[in-house]
């Protein structure tokens, strides 16, 4: 049996909703029962349960201690009424309670299945700061896939606030029609709907995932944009760093309008795409330039191949990037984006 400091330390939060049940629903800290025997007979080390982590209701009236554990005798994670008795359970051997599956409701009720989150930081207090690189250049200058492969092979979180724009619009919420509009002409989106959906976006990644480095991809766009950004972390915070992807316009042209074959999005149109870099310089431009001031920006030339843009990436991320996932193999999906290996052809 492992002693008491060779296990790490419970630091997730389990939060359980919607499942009919109030005395079920909250927030599940973790446990701080001492060790005692379970029904399987495995005497339990501090804040665990049958060898794997435990939590406890957070309002403290738990009547039974931990009140989400999992039971070795049935092979389940089990979350327990404040009496004791069994209200939920899920057949698995999986190290943390499910999140991504349907629980059971026990002796199969008629109660709904509850939704189960897992936080990496208690939700009660405030949101750890995220690290952010701003990734800013012309429409076409390859952001999107520079942020893609730090995102599935550096571990790096990829935030589009193009992307965010489009899936708020997709949901039908209340700024959908300003949106689209905005997309379609090729203007920017008003300042408080982009940095909203930033935030919001950042804080449930930090939540959910523990990762606290972002690249976002296409923001500040204008000098408006970064008074947002001083709303949410103040003046005396230091600016993140900014990666400035640089490219020859006709290449540009020519990148989109070949993508826009594929992709479907409205704004991959010839005219879009002269109104969209008009803009770009426009209203970016003095962005950029604010960051080259403070010399907290670096310039990367993408008209080169893929190989040689990502390594200069790569190099300027270094300084937050897990070491482990630095120095670990190219992954099938990074070999794809830069070329390297063909796409897996279509059954």
């Amino acid at each position: 049996m492992p002693q008491l400091d060779e296990l790490p330390l419970n630091t997730f939060f389990i939060e359980v909703s919607g499942s009919g049940l109030p005395e079920v629903d909250g927030l599940f800290v973790p446990s701080t029962a001492p060790p005692a025997k379970s029904e399987s007979g495995t005497v339990s080390s501090l804040g665990y349960w049958n060898g794997k982590m435990a939590w406890d209701r957070a309002d403290g009236k738990a009547a039974r201690s931990p009140a989400l554990s999992f039971s070795n005798s049935y092979s389940s994670w089990r979350i327990s009424r404040l009496d004791g008795h069994l209200a939920y359970e899920i057949t698995c051997e999986d190290e943390m309670p499910p999140t991504d599956r349907n629980w059971n409701v026990y002796k199969k009720g008629l109660a709904p299945a509850p939704s189960v989150v897992l936080h990496h930081y208690d939700p009660r207090q405030p949101c750890p700061k995220p690290n952010i690189v701003f990734v800013l250049g012309g429409p076409g200058t390859g952001k999107g896939t520079m942020c893609e492969l730090a995102e599935c092979q550096l571990g790096w979180t990829h935030l589009s606030t193009g992307d965010l724009l489009r899936a708020e619009h997709q949901a039908g919420g209340p700024n959908a029609d300003t949106i689209q509009e905005y997309i379609d002409t090729g203007k920017l989106v008003p300042n408080e709907i982009t940095v909203a959906l930033l935030k919001n976006a950042m804080e449930k990644a930090i939540r959910t995932t523990g990762k606290k480095n972002f690249l976002v991809d296409g923001s500040p766009r204008s000098l408006n944009n970064m008074e947002g950004w001083y709303e949410i972390f103040g003046r005396e915070a230091e600016l993140p760093k900014m990666l400035y992807f640089e490219c020859p316009y006709p290449v540009l042209e020519k990148r989109i309008l070949g993508r826009a074959k594929w992709t479907g999005r409205s704004d991959d149109n010839i005219e879009n795409v002269k109104l969209r870099f008009d803009t770009f310089k426009a209203e970016t431009l003095p962005t950029v330039e604010v960051f080259k001031s403070k010399n907290k920006c670096v310039e990367i030339d993408t008209s080169q191949d893929r190989q040689a843009v990502y390594a200069l990436v790569t190099s300027n991320l270094a300084e937050h990037t897990d070491k482990n996932l630095a120095a670990q193999p190219l992954t099938e999906r990074a070999e794809i984006i830069l070329g390297l290996r063909a796409y897996p052809k279509q059954e």
